[in-house]
Parts: C-alpha cells; sequence; structure tokens
C-alpha cells in the first residue's frame, strides 16, 4: 500500500518534496510515480510542480495523468504545491494556457505597474523569498502554525479564485494575492512547505493524518 504518491510528470523539484515528507512520516511509504493506477491506489496524493503553465499541462497531458489527477482530487487528501495549486484552476495568462478546470479562476501575472514597495522602489518578478502568510479560516493543515508565519516562495503569477470561499491563506507583495486554497478534500498553496523550515515541515506533517475532512 502506498501512503502517500508524488505525482511526477517530469516537472518539479519531486524528491525534495518526497524526502520532506518521509522525514515528518518515517513509517510512510511514500512514492514518486508517473504511473496513473499507483497514484489512484495510494491513501493521499502530493502534486508538486515548477517551470511554465504550458509546459506543465502538455507534460500532464502528454503522460497521460489528467484523469488519475483528477481522479484523484475528488477522492482522496490531495496537496498540491506551486504549479500544482496554479493548474487546478481554469485558466493561465502563462502561454494563454487552459487548465485542469478543478476550481474557477485564472493564474495571472503580477503587474509591472503595480510592483513597487511602500516606499517607491521596484519589486522584483519573479518573487522569490520568504514571505508572511495570513491564515484565512481556519483548517486542519493550519494546525499549529502561527498566523503569519514566513513560507518560502518562487512565482511571477499568482491564482485569482473566481470564488473567494476557496481561499484559505494570503500573502502581499506587494498587494494581498491568494496563496492558499482548500476546498473539501483538497489544499493547495503557492508556496514550497518542502523548503520552508518548520512551519513547511509542520504543515507537511499535518497533510501525512488528514483525513480529507476540511473542518478539524
Amino acid at each position: 500500500m502506498v501512503d502517500v504518491a508524488v505525482v511526477d510528470y517530469g516537472m518539479g523539484n519531486l524528491h525534495s518534496v518526497a524526502k520532506a515528507v518521509e522525514h515528518v512520516a518515517p513509517g510512510a511509504r511514500v512514492v514518486v510515480t508517473g504511473d496513473p493506477a499507483t497514484i489512484l491506489s495510494a491513501a493521499r496524493v502530493v502534486f508538486p510542480g515548477q517551470g511554465a503553465a504550458r509546459d506543465c499541462m502538455a507534460a500532464i497531458n502528454g503522460h497521460g495523468l489528467r484523469d488519475a489527477i483528477l481522479t484523484a482530487a475528488s477522492e482522496k487528501p490531495f496537496l498540491g504545491i506551486c504549479m500544482g495549486l496554479q493548474v487546478l484552476f481554469a485558466h493561465s495568462e502563462e502561454g494563454d494556457t487552459p487548465c485542469l478546470g478543478l476550481f474557477p479562476g485564472n493564474v495571472v501575472r503580477f503587474p509591472d505597474g503595480r510592483m513597487r514597495d511602500a516606499q517607491g522602489n521596484k519589486l522584483k518578478v519573479p518573487h522569490m523569498g520568504w514571505n508572511n502568510v495570513r491564515q484565512v479560516r481556519p483548517h486542519p493543515l493550519w494546525a499549529g502554525i502561527e498566523d503569519g508565519a514566513r513560507f518560502y516562495f518562487v512565482h511571477s503569477y499568482h491564482v485569482a479564485p473566481a470564488d473567494a470561499a476557496l481561499a484559505v491563506g494570503t500573502s502581499e507583495y506587494p498587494y494581498e494575492f491568494v496563496c492558499a486554497c482548500a476546498r473539501d478534500n483538497v489544499f493547495a498553496v503557492q508556496f514550497h512547505p518542502e523548503k520552508s523550515a518548520t512551519a513547511g515541515l509542520r504543515l507537511l506533517a499535518n497533510f501525512v493524518t488528514w483525513d480529507g475532512s476540511p473542518s478539524a
């Protein structure tokens, strides 16, 4: 029995994610896999990713993983990370890319005209580094994590949910944007918990014991 399947579609820092999950759950069987049957038979699924949206979707479709990802996201505890959050939405501005459509809304680029800090200094895109995350509403995966805890980000685009109820976390750069979404058995984040020290490891530890219920 696979306890945690880390979806491998050829893009993403998969092994660092798997190692972080193994660290917080040393007794679990964690498998990095691109096999749909293994993904569907696992108790829970982690869906990481990085790179461009169009390349990501081409890889998912090319590896025959679209249906397995959507089925897993409808049936079992499911954690999306970085691009694994973005492609859950309907569409990305990056390459004018149709995505998986699990969540309503778009993925948009940080606009050049707004990228100034409070002193008027120009901010770089991609947004890269440690930022505070505000917990919009309670969720089992926030358990034991201080509101405002810092997580590590690397991204040029962010999600703009059509349904405000999807948001469970926000950050600022320089304006407020949604960085964590959840619905039913799915929780997905823009930041990298595997690179986010104590807070990130706690989120992963919460995930490996989570039953998929949206409330504690």
